[in-house]
């Protein structure tokens, strides 16, 4: 794996004013290593964050949700947020947060590549989850261009 890569990658596009910028589609990203076929008792690890301060004990309980799989059913947590999946696509999910004190709400955009899952998490509704799907897209299409 070519972590020097991915941190290059993600420096260049957090600072093109994606992530915790004013204005910027993201509130905050989080990048973890993710093996979906690998066992359950390998702790996934934080690659890169941005705008969220999150340790990896704390992603135990959203890579549990990961493998399990129920993402309609179930909710997952990040931090201190409960969020609900409102909508599944091929390798990527939206969820809204169910303990916003945001007025406008807070979502987050899930991107699953090879290795990697995208965490992206955003304030607002339906116009700023599409800014954010294009922001987390574009990150994670550089990622699959090197098959990461």
């Amino acid at each position: 794996m070519d972590s020097s890569f991915v941190d290059r990658a993600w420096l260049k596009w957090v600072t093109a004013d994606n992530v915790g910028s004013s204005g910027g589609p993201l509130k905050g990203a989080v990048l973890i290593n993710y093996d979906p076929t690998g066992p359950s008792r390998l702790l996934s690890t934080i690659a890169e964050q941005e705008g969220i301060n999150l340790y990896p004990v704390e992603l135990k309980q959203f890579i549990d949700f990961m493998r399990r799989g129920n993402l309609t059913t179930e909710t997952f947590i990040l931090g201190s947020k409960e969020y609900l999946v409102t909508s599944v696509h091929d390798n990527w999910f939206a969820a809204r947060c169910l303990n916003t004190t945001q007025p406008s709400g807070e979502g987050a955009i899930v991107i699953q590549t090879a290795v990697y899952v995208l965490v992206a998490l955003y304030d607002g509704s339906i116009g700023s989850a599409s800014q954010a799907m294009a922001a987390a897209d574009q990150f994670a299409s550089e990622l699959s261009r090197k098959n990461f």
